[in-house]
């Protein structure tokens, strides 16, 4: 019996370690390696010109997600709406690249299948159960399932703050730039630039927006992409200020003062809210950890006074 279980994890660390190498040192194609070749002879120009997309193709992490998602995407093909809706998840995350969703399914499949096999190796070293075993690798499954979800989720949430909180000074610099004299493409141009180590998000952002306009789309459709691609309601309140301005011929400039006004009250609220919800934040804390400690400090004398009477009595 113990031969048997010796053979057996010894093929599985074997085949393991050839997965590895396969997905690692895979040998690419002479066409590959000659493009791989000649774009490191053009490097910068082309790298830049070419984007996020020659960024992604040249990322190891990104083949190795391709690789590991492709029999998934073969078993289990996402639909379109489910495609669609990861696909916008990821963009109001800031992945925009076309392979994002490729990496999160290979992301997501290596921690479902990760976490239980780790599981069951510690669980088969310690020699529990396995009634007990099944119970832990169930769990360790819902964790790995839970856990990419949740790092997705806090990210977005994250970078939603970033860009609410730069978008007040963003409007600032926007505002002064229209009343100078400058396009509303040009103030975003400024903005993007000014700001981008200040707020890179939404510098990132409206130097997005900008190149949409500049490669030909339409204003109106530039910035409901923009409002799309972060999915900040404050943006699509924006947005929505800029497309009724551009189609009334109002002024710009008036509008943008009127809502920078507005935005600045509203994040003044929010920062009165949030310091209103830290106090009874503060209770569960004090209450778990705070309170028993006082409790021990002050009726820990008394109560061990009250044994030695006890005791003698």
């Amino acid at each position: 019996m113990i031969i048997i279980i010796a053979i057996s994890t010894f093929v599985c660390i074997s085949l393991g370690m050839l997965g590895v190498y396969w997905l690692l040192y895979k040998p690419q194609s002479a066409a590959t390696e000659r493009l791989r070749r000649l774009g490191g002879k053009d490097g910068g120009g082309a790298m830049q010109a070419t984007g996020s997309a020659v960024l992604a193709e040249e990322s190891p992490a990104a083949d190795i997600a391709q690789r590991l998602a492709s029999p998934l995407n073969k078993l289990l093909p996402p639909s379109a709406t489910e495609a669609k809706k990861l696909q916008k998840q990821l963009m109001h995350a800031g992945f925009r690249s076309p392979e994002a969703p490729i990496i999160y399914r290979a992301i997501q499949l290596a921690s479902m299948a990760g976490f239980p096999l780790a599981v069951a190796g510690v669980c088969a070293l310690l020699a529990r159960p396995l009634g007990s075993a099944i119970v832990y690798i169930i769990l360790a499954f819902v964790v790995g399932f839970i856990l990419p979800r949740f790092f997705l989720g806090r990210i977005t949430n994250n970078r939603q703050r970033d860009l609410r909180w730069g978008l007040a000074d963003a409007l600032d610099l926007m505002v002064v730039s229209v009343e100078a004299g400058l396009g509303l493409n040009a103030a975003m141009l400024k903005v993007a630039s000014e700001l981008k180590d200040v707020h890179s998000a939404i510098a990132i952002e409206f130097e997005l927006a900008n190149l949409e306009i500049r490669v030909g789309r339409e204003r109106d459709e530039a910035l409901r992409n923009l409002a799309e691609r972060t999915g900040v309601d404050d943006l699509r309140s924006l947005v929505a200020m800029l497309i009724q301005t551009d189609k009334f011929g109002t002024s710009i400039a008036k509008g943008l003062r009127v809502f920078s006004d507005s935005l600045r009250t509203k994040r003044r609220q929010r920062a009165e809210q949030e310091a209103q919800k830290a106090a009874v934040k503060l209770l569960f804390p004090l209450a778990c950890f705070l309170f028993p400690t006082l409790f021990i400090a002050i009726l820990g004398p008394a109560a061990l006074n009250l044994i030695d009477v006890l005791g003698r009595m």
